[in-house]
């Protein structure tokens, strides 16, 4: 993979705010390009197949897997996630900067293979608003909320593993600040 400064990490624990900031980033800057990702879960009420997600079964995730289609994966909440390594590569190619909105573990993944990739974490105000957030969502159980929270703690502990750490506390403030960090 050439020209790896521009690949940018965005990651923090679910409930974060990355959705919300990146779609202002996108919106900010027509030169940035947002990986969509592949999962096994189900859509959410409102998602699209090959705009928020490629939506794929279990034996075509597993299959992608062996043929070392993914830059990174991982799975979460017992879903599948991974990024297509072959649109990553096109779009660097073609001079965008791409934005990689992943979960904390494939982050890692990135990092230790592309070191020179950018990262971001993304940290909430506090764990009571990360929370909040969640539960405002209104789309899981208490189960996968449950989940959740505890993952967070794991994730937010890992946070000084990445180039830079944002706190969320104010979405416009947030994306100035990962333009700030892009530029520098």
């Amino acid at each position: 993979m050439k020209n790896l400064k521009r690949l940018i990490i965005i990651t923090g624990p679910s409930g974060v705010g990355k959705g919300t900031v990146v779609k202002e980033l996108l919106d900010r800057n027509k030169d940035i390009w947002l990986s969509i990702s592949a999962t096994t879960r189900n859509p959410r009420i409102g998602e699209k197949d090959g705009e928020n997600y490629y939506f794929i079964s279990d034996e075509r995730f597993k299959d992608m897997i062996v043929k070392k289609e993914f830059l990174e994966w991982a799975q979460f909440a017992g879903n599948y996630y991974g990024t297509p390594l072959s649109t990553v590569n096109e779009k660097i190619e073609k001079g965008f900067i791409v934005l990689l909105e992943i979960e904390v573990e494939g982050a890692k993944q990135i990092k230790e293979k592309f070191p020179k990739a950018l990262s971001i974490f993304l940290l909430p105000p506090s764990k009571s608003e990360l929370e909040k957030r969640i539960r405002n969502r209104g789309t899981e159980k208490e189960e996968a909320i449950d989940r959740r929270l505890r993952r967070a703690d794991y994730e937010i502990a890992s946070s000084d593993e990445f180039d830079f750490v944002l706190t969320n506390h104010d979405v416009d403030e947030t994306v100035k600040g990962v333009f700030k960090i892009i530029k520098s």
